[in-house]
C-alpha cells in the first residue's frame, strides 16, 4: 500500500510558514492543499519531494513510493524541447529508447493534439505547456502525483477534461494539489488541508464541505475566545474589588482572594486561543457611478479573428448600470476577440456597432499583467502613476497586503498573485464605473477571488467578464450572454453551458 506521512512537520523562512503540520494519505487519498499566495504550498510540494529540507518534522513514505511532479511554469532552459522530448526526458535516461512510448501515451491520453507534439514549448500556449507539465509529471505513472496550480492558463475546456482524466486515474494513486480553483477541488478531492503557520486545519472532505466545517470550527473558537476574555475582565474586576475591601478593612483573607482571582484570571488568558484570520491584504474596489442608463451599447457589430474572417456577431446587447455581464463561449468561439474589441473602444478607438456612454469611466484587467512595470518596485510604480503621496502609497499597498520590504522590490520579483493584487490596486485607484475583466482571477489566492467577488456585487460595478472560473462566474453574473453558432444569445444563466462542456 503506498502511503506518504508528516509528523510534526514545520517549515520557517523569514516566517513560519506551517508548523506541527501532521497527516498520513493512503491509497486512493487525493488531497487539496488550500492556502493565500506566498503561504507556503509550492514549499510543502518541494519538501514532499525532498527537494526543499524541512526546519522541523520529518516526513515519511512508503517502501518504493514513487512521485511525478507538476510545477506551475516550464524551465526555461526546456522551452526549446518538443512537447514529447520535454515529455519523455522524465524517464530514466537508460530507459528512454525502449520506454519512450509512453511519453506519446501520456500525451494522448490528455488529448495533446498530434500536430503539437513536435512543436517547441516556447511556441505553444500557456495552456498547451501546461498540459505537457502534466503529461511529464504522469509519464512514469507514479503513486503519487504532485500538482501545482494545474488549472492555470487553460480554458473551462481543458479544465474539465483534465477532471475526467483525474477521475479515470487508478484508484490506488495517491493525489496531492495545490489550487486557487474552487470548483476544480471539489471535483477532484476527497480531503482539504488549509495550510496555517499555526496548527493547520485537516478534514476528510471536498473543498466546500471542507471549507464549511472550517468556518464552523473557527466561530466556535472565536466564540470560546469570547466568553474566556469575559470571564477574565470579570475575574479582573472581582479582585480589583475584594482588594479595595481587603485594604481598607485590613483583612487578610480577602486579599488571599483576590490573589486567588487574579490568578484565574491569568490562567485564562494564558489559554486563549488566537483565531487564525487570513491576512491576505484588500484590495477595495468600488464604483465611482454615473447617470447614464446604458453604458455600453452592441448593436449589428461582427466579431472577426485578426485576418477579417467573421467569428459570430452581436444584434444588440445594451449593458446597463449595475449589469454584470458574463461572455459564455467554448474555445476559439471569439469571447477573446470581443474583449480586445470593447478594450479598443474603451481606449478610444472608433469602432462601428459599439457606442460608449460619455461618463464610462473604463478599468481593464486582462491576465497577462504585462502592462506592469516589472523593473519598477510597487511603491516608484503608485507614486509616479497616481496623485496619493509618499505616505499614503505606503497605506494602500500595506493595505493590499504588501510588507514593507516587499513594496521596495521590482515588480519581476513578485509572484504572479501579489502581481495581480498590485493590478487590483491600481483598477482601483483609476476610479472606474466599468470593468471590463479578462480572466481576473488567473492568479489569484481564493481569499481574492472571494473579496472581488464580493466588492463587485457590493459596489454595483458595472463590468464584462470572461473567466474559466466556475464558482466565480456564478457568484457574480447577474446576466449571461453564449456564442451559440454566430450569434450571441443571452440566456438564464450558466449551468447549461457548464453541462454541455461537461460532455464533450
Amino acid at each position: 500500500m503506498a502511503t506518504i506521512s508528516l509528523r510534526n512537520a514545520g517549515l520557517r523562512s523569514s516566517a513560519v510558514l506551517f508548523s506541527n503540520l501532521t497527516f498520513t494519505l493512503g491509497d486512493g487519498d487525493r488531497l487539496g492543499l488550500v492556502a493565500p499566495n506566498g503561504r507556503g504550498k509550492s514549499t510543502l510540494l518541494r519538501a514532499l519531494l525532498a527537494e526543499t529540507e524541512l526546519s522541523e518534522g520529518e516526513i515519511t513514505r512508503s517502501r518504493g513510493l514513487t512521485l511525478g511532479y507538476v510545477p506551475q511554469d516550464v524551465p526555461p532552459e526546456a522551452l526549446q524541447l518538443a512537447a514529447r522530448d520535454f515529455v519523455e526526458t522524465a524517464l530514466p535516461r537508460d530507459e528512454r529508447e525502449t520506454e519512450g512510448w509512453r511519453a506519446d501515451v501520456a500525451l494522448d491520453e490528455l488529448g495533446f493534439p498530434l500536430d503539437l507534439v513536435t512543436r517547441p514549448l516556447g511556441a505553444l500556449s500557456g495552456g498547451w505547456q501546461r498540459m505537457a507539465l502534466i503529461a511529464r509529471g504522469w509519464v512514469s505513472n507514479p503513486d503519487l502525483l504532485l500538482l501545482d496550480e494545474p488549472t492555470n492558463h487553460l480554458d473551462l475546456g481543458r479544465i474539465l477534461a483534465l477532471e475526467r482524466w483525474i477521475a479515470g486515474l487508478p484508484r490506488s494513486t495517491l493525489l496531492i494539489v495545490a489550487s486557487h480553483d474552487r470548483q476544480f477541488l471539489d471535483a477532484v478531492t476527497n480531503r482539504t488541508l488549509f495550510l496555517r503557520p499555526e496548527a493547520s486545519p485537516f478534514f476528510p472532505l471536498g473543498y466546500s464541505a471542507a471549507r464549511a466545517a472550517l468556518d464552523e470550527v473557527d466561530q466556535a473558537l472565536e466564540a470560546q475566545r469570547q466568553r474566556d476574555l469575559r470571564e477574565a475582565t470579570q475575574l479582573r474586576k472581582q479582585a480589583a474589588k475584594l482588594t479595595n475591601i481587603g485594604i481598607n478593612s485590613g483583612s487578610d483573607l480577602l486579599t488571599v482572594k483576590s490573589k486567588q482571582l487574579r490568578e484565574r484570571a491569568e490562567k485564562l488568558e494564558n489559554k486563549l486561543v488566537a483565531v487564525h484570520k487570513e491576512r491576505t491584504g484588500k484590495v477595495m474596489l468600488g464604483n465611482s457611478g454615473a447617470e447614464a442608463r446604458v453604458m455600453l451599447a452592441l448593436e449589428n457589430l461582427p466579431v472577426t479573428t485578426p485576418d477579417g474572417q467573421v467569428l459570430f456577431s452581436v444584434e444588440k446587447l445594451l449593458m446597463f448600470q449595475g449589469d454584470r455581464v458574463v461572455l459564455l463561449g467554448r474555445n476559439g468561439a471569439g469571447k477573446s476577440q470581443l474583449m480586445r474589441l470593447v478594450a479598443r473602444a474603451l481606449g478610444g478607438e472608433a469602432i462601428a456597432g459599439l457606442r460608449i456612454s460619455p461618463q464610462l469611466v473604463p478599468g481593464y484587467l486582462d491576465q497577462s499583467l504585462d502592462w506592469l512595470p516589472l523593473a519598477r518596485t510597487p511603491l516608484d510604480y503608485l507614486m509616479s502613476e497616481f496623485d496619493e503621496g509618499d505616505s499614503r502609497s505606503v497605506s494602500l499597498l500595506a493595505g493590499a497586503g504588501f510588507e514593507p520590504e516587499r513594496q521596495g522590490k521590482p515588480i519581476r520579483t513578485l509572484s504572479l498573485g501579489q502581481r495581480a493584487r498590485l493590478a487590483l490596486l491600481a483598477l482601483r485607484l483609476r476610479r472606474p464605473n466599468f470593468y471590463l475583466l479578462d480572466e481576473p482571477t488567473n492568479h489569484l489566492d481564493i481569499p481574492g477571488q472571494e473579496q472581488l467577488e464580493a466588492d463587485i456585487a457590493e459596489h454595483g460595478a458595472t463590468c464584462l467578464v470572461v473567466s474559466h472560473d466556475r464558482a466565480f462566474l456564478r457568484g457574480v453574473g447577474t446576466r449571461y450572454f453564449q456564442i451559440v453558432g454566430r450569434r450571441l444569445c443571452e440566456v438564464e444563466g450558466p449551468e447549461a453551458f457548464f453541462a454541455a462542456m461537461e460532455e464533450t
